[in-house]
């Protein structure tokens, strides 16, 4: 018995010892793997605050040898980084309203109502996804031209909102079909309208998967190029992609401001990323991302 219990706990401790030293491995390698995801994002702040000198002097990795707070104001003064920001910010910002209104009323007649083509209807919006930008340029252009749109914001809203569209309503379909039909049955015997319904029901319940449009249709605006540089040619337009690219210079580029630019454009990426992660992380819990 004494033989048995002693051969329990030298059990009992090999394998308390086991999992404590698995556990460290797996904090060594989150730790390495955090740095080396975060490690590009400090080497672009240090870069924004170099001379060229000091860029191309081989000093490429390491702290600045002077901090250059200078680059954040030329690109602010001279390379025009807030009004380029602002313009992102309008255009970004109003597609991402347009796109979950229309892909949340799309999504509610698909998944909830009873009618014949609603397959056919999501089948149609799901083949936008396989639809890429470049085939859809000169056709959009040409469209854009004629109705008298082009070097405006709505020459990138539209096209934005329309290429938003179908993976937003293949989230909310997915999302929509988990919630129970008990919840729209009882607020319809309670004299709700389908509107009331909509409203005051069912879009409460979908903020986790609309938070996920959310971020996937930002990221898809705020970094397009393609339709910013061949839509919008007037400067007071133009959005941040573009203005960054057009501060590279034909002879001789400053690169400092550039980098300068470039750390502005992608905090808004991290600041929304952690203001929305927590609805993110319900929506992926909750199956709205499932095939």
């Amino acid at each position: 018995m004494i033989n048995s219990k002693k051969s329990k706990m030298r059990n009992s401790l090999s394998g308390f010892r086991g999992k404590k030293v698995g556990k460290f491995f797996i904090n060594i390698f989150l730790i390495i793997f955090t740095i080396i995801q975060i490690f590009p994002l400090i080497w672009l702040v240090l870069f924004s605050l170099k001379s060229n000198s000091e860029i191309f002097g081989g000093n490429i990795i390491g702290l600045p040898a002077k901090f250059l707070w200078e680059n954040y104001r030329q690109a602010f003064v001279g390379g025009k980084v807030g009004l380029y920001f602002i313009n992102s910010f309008i255009v970004t910002g109003l597609t991402i309203v347009f796109s979950g209104i229309l892909a949340s009323m799309a999504s509610y007649a698909i998944a909830r109502m009873k009618w014949f083509f609603s397959k056919t209807v999501l089948m149609i919006f799901l083949a936008g996804m396989m639809i890429p930008i470049h085939a859809a340029l000169l056709p959009l252009f040409i469209i854009l031209k004629n109705l008298n749109i082009l070097n405006s914001p709505l020459a990138l809203i539209i096209p934005y909102t329309a290429f938003a569209l179908p993976i937003a309503i293949f989230v909310l379909t997915t999302f929509l079909r988990t919630i129970p039909r008990e919840l729209e049955e009882a607020a319809l015997l309670d004299g709700c309208n389908v509107y009331q319904v909509f409203f005051k029901i069912i879009l409460p319940i979908l903020k986790p998967a609309l938070a996920t449009v959310s971020i996937l249709t930002y990221i898809a605006s705020w970094n397009e190029l393609m339709f910013a540089v061949t839509f919008i040619s007037k400067e007071q337009y133009r959005t941040l992609t573009v203005g960054i690219m057009s501060m590279v210079g034909q002879y001789s580029t400053n690169w400092g401001p550039i980098g300068a630019g470039l750390v502005i454009a992608t905090l808004p990426t991290i600041v929304i990323y952690i203001m929305l992660s927590k609805q993110v992380q319900k929506s992926l819990i909750s199956g709205s991302v499932k095939g």
